[in-house]
């Protein structure tokens, strides 16, 4: 790594001020710290960031901002997210918590939603047995990078035998005038055996120039529990986002996560999943829209440590003008990991031929008595379709949207939050030509 890129990051590191926080978090702060330094920043040589170079990492210094409301509302705020969804509200701004933008009056005492930071300094015990003991750092810089600099997040715990119905949602804004903000905003998401609960995590920019957002996010789901977890992302076309979620689940536990990928000038997630006790059930979904010079990367990792797990993945990408696409699916069956199914699809619409997409589905088996499926697809809009509904008096350029609006339909209306898939669909009418008027 260069040294100026070295210095500026330890050096922000020696500022960093926690004099609250528990002995224990300090010696893994200062060992992520350490660990970042030897590694760097990834380069296009490593097998894994291959097709994503992240060279906005050198040519541009990043500081912290400090938290500001900029004059928001909650009446703005409906504006930015999902309307009249009446549910739980954490809400951060350049990833510190904002008590007067949050709403928490709905919640059960029993449930515990809040600020990661309240909790760290107020009952740390409570964290302690799971914070960073999910996404490992060892491997990965930005991981590491998040580790060193945990300041805040959201600190869910659904207590067990509980299930809350309304959504919860974990709101992220970004609000930097000057551009050239970094944010490491930290989750931890704790279901205990036979709890249910729906994850609501959105990350949106409150106006133009460029920052970087890099979240983790921590879920541990216990026997016979629960969990939908939806990820957004709606910031600018000038934003960096690199996003792990890191996901453990337990015996006969469900896991359904839907993410969504709606701006940035570049975006790498990362959704890894140890299925570890048996009967437990995973599916990923995943919707990506990029246009222009955008750039998108999706690499899923889901580990079958257990037997009798099922796993279901989908992601699907449409890609116009200049951009380009990674998506990179790895399904890992360990030899104690019998009577796995599996089934890995990515499907891809390019709408350009200046569009690029990259796409890798793999299995890695060592076990043999499994069934596993993998595929991939990469295509244009079907020339027959189009021209039956040239036929039928729709102009070409509806035509168009409507074939893509159904390619993508197919998997938003999955969504089971009403409020997220009229958002999701109301964006994907915004970005296709005419799309208002399907």
């Amino acid at each position: 790594m260069p040294a100026r890129m070295s210095t500026d990051y330890a050096a922000s590191f020696a500022r960093l001020e926690c004099p609250q926080e528990p002995q224990w978090l300090q010696a893994i702060r200062q060992a992520a710290m350490e660990r970042f330094s030897e590694l760097g920043f990834p380069t296009s040589r490593q097998e894994e960031w291959k097709y994503t170079k992240v060279d906005f990492t050198r040519k541009m210094i990043f500081e912290a901002e400090s938290s500001r409301s900029n004059g928001l509302t909650t009446d703005r705020l409906n504006e930015l997210t999902f309307g009249n969804l009446e549910c739980p509200r954490l809400v951060f701004v350049n990833g510190y918590y904002s008590q007067e933008l949050s709403s928490l009056q709905e919640l059960s005492s029993q449930i515990q939603v809040q600020s990661l930071s309240e909790v760290l300094q107020q009952n740390p015990e409570r964290v302690e047995p799971h914070l960073t003991r999910y996404a490992g750092y060892q491997d990965h810089a930005f991981v590491a990078l998040n580790t060193a600099f945990i300041q805040d997040g959201a600190f869910v715990r659904i207590p067990g035998g509980k299930r809350i119905e309304q959504p919860i949602h974990l709101l992220f804004l970004s609000a930097a005038p000057g551009g050239g903000s970094i944010s490491h905003p930290r989750n931890l998401v704790v279901l205990e055996d036979n709890s249910q609960a729906t994850i609501l995590e959105s990350y949106v920019g409150l106006g133009p120039g460029p920052y970087f957002t890099n979240p983790v996010t921590e879920i541990t789901v216990g026997k016979n529990a629960n969990l939908d977890h939806y990820k957004l992302h709606r910031e600018s076309d000038e934003t960096f986002h690199v996003a792990t979620l890191q996901i453990h689940q337990d015996r006969s536990s469900k896991v359904r996560t839907f993410d969504a990928t709606l701006g940035g000038a570049l975006t790498r997630n990362e959704v890894n999943g140890v299925l570890d006790g048996e009967g437990a059930e995973c599916a990923l979904d995943g919707l990506y829209l990029v246009s222009g010079g955008q750039h998108v990367d999706n690499h899923t990792r889901l580990e079958h440590a257990k037997p009798h797990c099922d796993s279901r993945e989908v992601y699907k990408g449409i890609l116009d003008g200049q951009a380009t696409g990674v998506f990179h699916g790895r399904i890992l069956v360990q030899p104690e990991a019998q009577k796995t199914d599996s089934k890995q699809t990515n499907n891809n619409l390019l709408l350009s031929d200046d569009a690029v997409i990259n796409t890798k589905p793999q299995l890695e088996i060592y076990a043999d008595d499994v069934k596993c499926t993998h595929g991939a697809t990469v295509g244009q809009l079907d020339e027959d379709a189009l021209f039956y509904l040239r036929s039928r008096g729709i102009g070409a350029t509806m035509a168009r949207s409507l074939l893509v609006y159904a390619f993508a339909t197919q998997l938003t209306e999955t969504i089971r939050v009403e409020s997220v898939r009229t958002a999701v669909n109301e964006y994907l009418f915004s970005w296709l030509p005419e799309g208002h008027l399907i």
